[in-house]
């Protein structure tokens, strides 16, 4: 390869290494909160764009979580996550828009809100309702 090919080369991969990579938007957490009596909690929100919020329950090992999710955009999703790690134990987009099963660790378990990438681009919306039971 000639010296100025190679220099051409380096040239346009140092450019590439440069070029900021969109940066996205911070996940947004908000606690649960049953009210006295209750094992359930009904929350209302909307979401837009790349906005994504998580939903923290806290609950011990063993226990059992329900989740059903209503949304007027067929993009908007949640997934289930646990205390630790971004593994998700339920992802809606593939599972559907309800869960019910076993947690596998005691915390701050996470219910994730969320647009799927096609439609946050577009910079859509969506209304949802989430049903969370423990």
């Amino acid at each position: 390869m000639s010296d100025r090919l190679f220099s051409a080369a380096m040239l346009s991969f140092a450019l590439a290494l440069s070029v900021p990579v969109a940066a996205q938007s911070p996940v947004q957490s908000k606690r649960v909160q049953f009210a006295p009596g209750k094992s359930s909690a009904t929350i209302t929100g909307t979401l837009k764009g790349e906005q994504t919020i998580d939903y923290l329950v806290g609950a011990k090992a063993g226990q059992t979580l329900s989740v059903s999710f209503k949304t007027s955009n067929p993009s908007g999703y949640f997934n289930v996550l646990p205390p630790t790690g971004d593994t998700a134990i339920f992802i809606g987009s593939s599972d559907g828009n309800s869960f019910t099963g076993k947690l596998p660790a005691s915390g701050d378990t996470r219910v994730r809100v969320y647009l799927m990438r096609n439609a946050a681009r577009r910079n859509e919306g969506t209304n949802y309702t989430l049903t969370i039971g423990g």
